[in-house]
């Protein structure tokens, strides 16, 4: 049965290779499975599989217009000597939970899983649809989406890549990451903003009708590497399914036992990937959303209301530093019944007034859902701890997920086996990760606390940290938030 997509905001409705190539519905929604598949093999049977093999199983249901050769072609060049693990998303054990590392990929963070693989479903997206123009990528990276996306795109025939990011709102070894990229077609641009501004900015130029018409006579098109792309969303559904089969696998579980999973979010990508995983039919019973100071979303879950007038704070975890949770628009639309008016309702609310209030009815589907935050001094003792008690060290993103892990047994005594999304290496956060462990650490310069980290956690420096050791910096240029689009036109010369 072929899946087709719609928008959460009108009847708009196209095949997974137009969703993938237009990333953004044309009235400003995001494109959703008109019915979300479910999986059509066993767990038993996925446990004897490899991570590509798995991939495969999960993302035939969902893109149903690619060939069996164009998926498995895809999936071949996105998962292989790029990540440095062969199973490319391993469990670690540790503290009472299992942590299902998803940071093995070129750059280091999560967003390696789907942005290894976009590229790949755009190209070959591009030529089931007879698209002649080059397609550009525009993008607002809160830290890890952008240089993800650069390494997946950088000098991908066919493509240009435009990246946006706050300026002074990374951590150090994402910017380096991000300025010293190569490739001829890639551009890194810091904003004197905030995430959300740069991602509205961003919103803006893709709903900018007379734009459109100019970059199509100059022989381009935007597509998006956002987590609002649901090429991203499809193969996030995968390494859950994989989890759980390797759970089973290595007898931690039995079949059909239900498990939790824990994911700290801002976007909300990630763990509406796992709500997608649920919904396929994988045993999954809570989904825990872990925030970090900037709560909206906890409050969202407790109150039905969604509010981002708010101050905007600076935190140890900047991936989640997010007031604006796009994805959060996919699991409104479906609690809503599918109701396209009235999700539209709600995001014009939230545009106009910056708040919106959910009924009760659809408070009463978020049953799957706990939320809860974890301050700055909570999230580095839990680092600290973790650390002290097991040897193992997570990164800040990973400790406000095991942090608000701990407030959910505390409230709830739940004992059911559960995962935890770590999302980026602690080597992208050194200076708070050490700092966190001993504040005497924060003496030492970024590249000093690389190494010690290498040698008390007794990991290998990863590649993705010693290409930049002494990189150059290609990209310097910085910009207000009025300026975005007049940046991209010079980048492409129209």
């Amino acid at each position: 049965m072929e899946v087709m997509y719609k928008s959460t905001r009108s009847d708009q409705t196209v095949t997974a290779s137009q969703a993938i190539l237009k990333g953004l519905a044309s009235d400003g929604g995001l494109f959703v499975p008109v019915t979300l598949p479910k999986l059509n093999i066993s767990i038993d049977e996925l446990k004897e599989m490899s991570y590509q093999e798995v991939a495969y199983a999960v993302m035939k249901e969902f893109l149903t217009d690619f060939t069996e050769e164009e998926l498995k072609n895809c999936i071949d060049k996105a998962y292989d000597s790029k990540f440095d693990t062969e199973e490319i998303a391993p469990l670690v054990k540790a503290d009472g939970a299992y942590f299902l590392e998803l940071f093995h990929g070129s750059t280091i963070a999560f967003k390696d899983m789907a942005l290894s693989i976009l590229p790949h479903l755009l190209i070959t997206s591009a030529k089931k649809n007879n698209v002649k123009n080059d397609i550009v990528i525009l993008t607002a990276t809160s830290g890890d989406t952008g240089k993800a996306a650069l390494a997946g795109f950088a000098d991908v025939e066919h493509t240009k890549i435009v990246v946006f990011y706050p300026k002074g709102g990374v951590s150090p070894i994402q910017e380096k990451q991000m300025v010293t990229q190569k490739g001829d077609n890639t551009f890194v641009v810091g904003i004197n903003g905030n995430f959300d501004q740069a991602q509205s900015g961003v919103k803006a130029i893709f709903g900018n009708k007379d734009l459109e018409k100019v970059m199509n006579d100059a022989g381009y098109q935007f597509s998006s590497a956002n987590s609002i792309n649901i090429g991203r969303l499809v193969p996030q559904v995968v390494y859950y399914v994989y989890a759980y089969a390797q759970l089973l696998k290595e007898g931690e579980i039995t079949e059909g036992e239900k498990i939790n999973v824990v994911v700290p979010t801002g976007n909300f990508g990630n763990i509406l990937a796992a709500f997608y995983a649920k919904n396929m039919g994988l045993p999954i019973e809570k989904l825990i959303c872990a925030s970090n100071d900037n709560k909206v979303l906890y409050d969202f879950f407790t109150t039905g209301s969604y509010d981002k007038n708010r101050d905007f704070i600076l935190t140890t975890s900047p991936s989640m530093d997010i007031l604006i949770s796009s994805n959060l628009e996919r699991l409104v639309y479906k609690i809503a019944g599918n109701d396209d008016k009235k999700n539209k309702e709600l995001m014009t609310a939230l545009s106009e007034d910056g708040i919106y209030n959910i009924t009760d009815e659809m408070k009463a589907e978020l049953k799957d859902f706990y939320g809860n935050y974890s301050t700055e001094a909570e999230t580095a003792k839990v680092i600290k701890n973790i650390y002290d008690t097991t040897g193992y060290i997570i990164d800040t993103h990973t400790g406000v997920a095991a942090q608000v892990y701990k407030k959910y047994k505390n409230e709830t005594n739940d004992e059911t086996k559960t995962i935890i999304a770590s999302t980026a290496s602690p080597f992208k956060f050194t200076r708070s990760v050490m700092n966190a462990i001993d504040p005497k650490y924060d003496a030492m310069g970024d590249f000093e606390l690389v190494d010690e980290l290498s040698k008390i956690g007794n990991v290998k420096v990863p590649n993705a940290i010693e290409e930049i050791r002494n990189a150059d910096v290609r990209h310097d240029t910085v910009c207000e938030v009025s300026e975005m689009e007049s940046i991209v036109k010079k980048f492409l010369n129209i």
